[in-house]
């Protein structure tokens, strides 16, 4: 289906398949972004070449343009997959020989030459769920595609509907400009760009309707998909935040208070260690008041560990962060960035 081909009836096989694919990205983006919404992926997806929590469709520029063609009226036919060479500029080498369309490593769903790429999924998830969503959604638009055709529309102006319906989840520039969650607001795709916003989607009514149709889920079922998925997400946060709390009572601050102690008989060397290392202990002794005023619904929990929870860990971690840089050698309890980059070097 997601190869181009070489014959007439392969290349218009491959145009159908991705406006099934559009479709299904499009009329259920909210499915395809809870199924990789977990605490840790929330810390990768828009950065270290990950995409962006927006979902969308990368078919190629090339391919972008026979959509247009297609909804204008014309022939599933006529796209062309010649593959390119790009030129090294220099006679030492050959030119290299590139692909169909540029793989964009920004978008959550391009295509790389002969498949679709759902790059959004986190290393440490089973992936069976999100692969159970993407034949979700895919057989989601080939049923879109059926009552279309049975309804007496042809082939041609059934595929050219789903393309113009979907048309704007097709994205082929930048997932990570400052840009595109502007644009992709107008054009009313969701910004799902953490769990708790994610897994709220997962049950919802248009949801439940989806995955009964397509007979994956019982409404029971989502139910307690999305709470376990809740669940997941408040035990991760909560062995996150109590492990930085051991780590900075137990290692952190017992260093700088054996620093402190240097400067006691010359404080005028201290320079900002005593704001810094009482800072530690105040925004500790916060985050642990936090932790025990939490709320105990599991959706609203898992939105205070997100919205306040997280903000004052990081809260925490600045100032750790800049005591590393102002503790005698050898005190810090824990391996040092420094430590970690370039021990090789010693």
């Amino acid at each position: 289906w997601f190869y181009p081909g070489k014959t007439d009836a392969a290349r218009e096989l491959y145009t159908t398949a991705i406006a099934c694919l559009a479709h299904g990205l499009c009329q259920h983006n909210e499915a395809v972004r809870c199924c990789v919404a977990t605490a840790g992926n929330d810390h990768r997806l828009g950065a270290q070449e990950a995409p962006p929590a927006i979902i969308s469709l990368y078919p190629g520029t090339g391919f972008e343009a026979h959509v247009d063609a297609v909804i204008a009226g014309g022939p599933l036919l006529g796209y062309k997959a010649e593959k390119s060479a790009a030129d090294p500029k220099t006679s030492s080498a050959m030119p290299a020989v590139c692909g169909v369309e540029d793989r964009n490593r920004t978008a959550p769903f391009p295509f790389c030459g002969n498949r679709f790429e759902f790059r959004a999924v986190g290393s440490s998830q089973n992936c069976s769920f999100p692969i159970a969503m993407c034949n979700t959604i895919m057989a989601s638009g080939m049923a879109a595609l059926s009552e279309l055709i049975e309804g007496g529309m042809s082939l041609r102006d059934a595929v050219a509907k789903l393309y113009k319906d979907n048309r704007h989840v097709i994205f082929t520039g930048d997932g990570y400009s400052a840009e595109w969650p502007k644009e992709a607001a107008k054009r009313g795709l969701p910004n799902l760009h953490n769990t708790p916003l994610a897994v709220a989607e997962f049950n919802s009514a248009k949801n439940k309707a989806l995955f009964s149709k397509m007979k994956i889920f019982s409404e029971e079922e989502c139910d307690a998909r999305a709470e376990i998925m809740f669940e997941n997400y408040v035990t991760t946060l909560s062995v996150e935040a109590n492990t930085l709390i051991d780590m900075v009572e137990t290692g952190i601050l017992p260093a700088c208070s054996q620093d402190m102690a240097t400067y006691a008989t010359l404080p005028a060397l201290a320079g900002e260690r005593m704001q810094v290392y009482s800072g530690i202990k105040e925004e500790i002794d916060k985050l642990k008041a936090l932790l025990n005023s939490k709320p105990h619904d599991v959706r609203e929990e898992a939105t205070f560990y997100c919205d306040t929870i997280k903000p004052q860990m990081l809260a925490v971690r600045a100032l750790v962060d800049k005591a590393e840089g102002l503790l005698e050698t050898g005190l810090y309890p824990f391996p040092s960035y420094e430590t970690m980059l370039y021990s090789h070097h010693s």
